[in-house]
């Protein structure tokens, strides 16, 4: 059996609070969802073995993520940051 990695962003619906997007960046619309993160991991793998699956049958390439992509949500700490910046009252303007 072959393995490939691709990235897959996962992001809330903003209309239904308990569901979860996913899209593949390297597969042009293959798109899924799931009630939990990880019912969309699941789908996930489902959407894109499909969608391999069509481009194969169709007799056409691949796509590869050559250099799959790492994303993480982190904390960070706002020190000596003026009040308005840490509620989101204010967005910082680039100098």
């Amino acid at each position: 059996m072959r393995y490939e990695h691709y990235t897959v962003v996962i992001e809330p619906d903003e209309e239904e609070p308990q569901r979860y997007n996913v899209h593949v960046p390297a597969l042009p619309g293959c798109l899924t969802y799931g009630e939990s993160i990880d019912d969309a991991l699941a789908n996930a793998v489902e959407a894109i073995q499909g969608y391999v699956a069509t481009v194969v049958s169709l007799g056409a390439e691949v796509p590869i993520e050559r250099h799959p992509s790492i994303a993480a949500t982190i904390a960070v700490p706002l020190i000596d940051v003026p009040e308005q910046l840490k509620t989101g009252a204010l967005t910082a303007a680039a100098g």
